[in-house]
């Protein structure tokens, strides 16, 4: 299709609501506009394509035969574009809206909440994907995604929701008194990881630590993952929000801490969001603040 000498789609549209209208004052109320506008856009029209569309001879404005068949067409397009429109919509409002977060931030932030946001919004059908690796989010896929960093993201739109620094952690079950001062300490013992995640070896990376771990490491779901490091089996790189309660009451040790500027955020595509998306991440933000 030729799109450089079609005309502007305001105008055509001015003309298939007079042509339903048979006056230009219903059809500035159809589209919101003024009369004059309406007058404006269908001189417009008739300009760009140099013909008369209107018979103005008589006390009341006509279609000409040229004006009659491009109507037709118009309503023709109009009808088809209307139609795809309201399917579109319609699939789209049916389709469940689709989260991805790590599986140690759905056990302890959001699924003590969401029952919360499932009471308060019965229409939305909701999936949680809890996985460790990063997820792409593209149309018709993923909606919103919690992840873990700076929040640079690119091409994304990235906003704060749970500000907390990164910890290693370890029960004295495991360390046995031994006090670690150097992150090097750590490499002779057993790490625990979970799935989908390299966080072990990307912190000790950040702390230039290039020798590869000696001891044994075991990749496992986050729902178990604390389970395994109260119980003596490895160091765990963890949110220090999420272990908060077992470094106060001592049963883990917290061997390093860092990242102050990091957290959990809250990840979208850039441009137009589902209405659910909207409604899912205002709840997460009004529960951010509480």
């Amino acid at each position: 299709m030729d799109w450089l000498h079609m005309p502007p789609l305001a105008a055509l549209r001015a003309f298939s609501a007079f042509a339903e209208a048979g006056n230009v004052v219903q059809a500035g109320a159809a589209l919101n506009v003024s009369h004059a506008a309406i007058s404006q856009q269908l001189r417009a029209l008739e300009g760009h394509l140099g013909a008369s569309l209107l018979d103005r001879s008589g006390r009341a404005l006509e279609l000409t035969a040229d004006g009659a068949r491009l109507a037709r067409a118009l309503q023709l397009g109009f009808d088809a574009i209307e139609a795809a429109v309201r399917e579109i919509s319609a699939a789209g409002a049916a389709r469940p809206l689709h989260v991805t977060c790590t599986p140690m931030f759905a056990a302890h932030w959001l699924m003590p909440r969401l029952a919360e946001f499932q009471a308060a919004h019965p229409e939305i059908d909701l999936v949680l994907d809890p996985r460790g690796e990063i997820v792409e989010l593209k149309p018709g896929g993923i909606d919103l995604a919690i992840r873990y960093g700076d929040g640079s993201w690119p091409g994304m739109e990235a906003r704060m929701l749970l500000q907390s620094p990164m910890v290693v952690i370890a029960a004295d079950s495991l360390l046995r008194g031994r006090k670690v001062v150097a992150p090097e300490e750590l490499l002779e013992l057993p790490w625990l990881e979970e799935l989908g995640t390299t966080e072990a070896s990307r912190w000790l990376q950040s702390r230039g630590v290039t020798d590869s771990l000696r001891g044994p490491r075991t990749l496992l779901p986050g729902n178990l993952l604390m389970q395994a490091v109260r119980s003596g089996q490895g160091v765990a790189v963890a949110v220090q929000a999420f272990v908060a309660e077992d470094l106060q009451a001592g049963r883990l040790c917290a061997l390093f801490t860092e990242g102050e500027g990091r957290g959990y955020y809250v990840v979208t595509r850039a441009g137009v969001l589902r209405p659910e998306t909207r409604k899912f991440s205002a709840w997460l933000s009004r529960h951010a603040k509480s």
